[in-house]
């Protein structure tokens, strides 16, 4: 015989499955006019509780049906965190969280600009020195 506990649980993770999926995480995709793709992220978190009792009496036969008391309980955040923009080739993290408080957060945060601005120097740095090699083929 099925414990009434078990369903009890099993209906409540269903539930928690129904409205968290991959999707509450990375949204869908939003196309504008002019081409880029906007993509939300979001950060998820949740917590489950459950519990239950037979409430056994102490005159109370093994073979009668035991009474049940149980219940459970769910709750869920879902903040949104960033978007994705991306534009042909290009792809940029546009943060929404209030801007990093420590050091490391901060480093963290800057990567992505880092790289861009590194990537921009040496593709000026490479165009330049083709440009050389062409004045001195001149």
């Amino acid at each position: 015989m099925e414990h009434p506990i078990g369903n009890l649980m099993t209906t409540t993770m269903q539930k928690i499955k129904e409205m968290i999926d991959v999707n509450t995480i990375v949204g869908t995709p939003i196309q504008t006019v002019d081409g880029i793709t906007i993509i939300p992220v979001s950060k998820v978190s949740f917590g489950f509780a459950s519990g239950g009792t037979d409430f056994t009496g102490k005159n109370q036969q093994l073979e009668q049906d035991n009474s049940f008391g149980g219940g459970s309980g769910a709750g869920i955040n879902i903040t949104p965190v960033a978007f994705l923009i991306v534009n042909g080739e290009s792809v940029k993290l546009l943060p929404v969280m209030p801007p990093a408080f420590g050091p490391m957060e901060r480093v963290v945060e800057s990567i992505p600009d880092v790289v861009e601005r590194m990537s921009e120097f040496f593709n000026r740095r490479k165009a330049k020195n083709l440009d050389n090699e062409e004045e001195s083929f001149l």
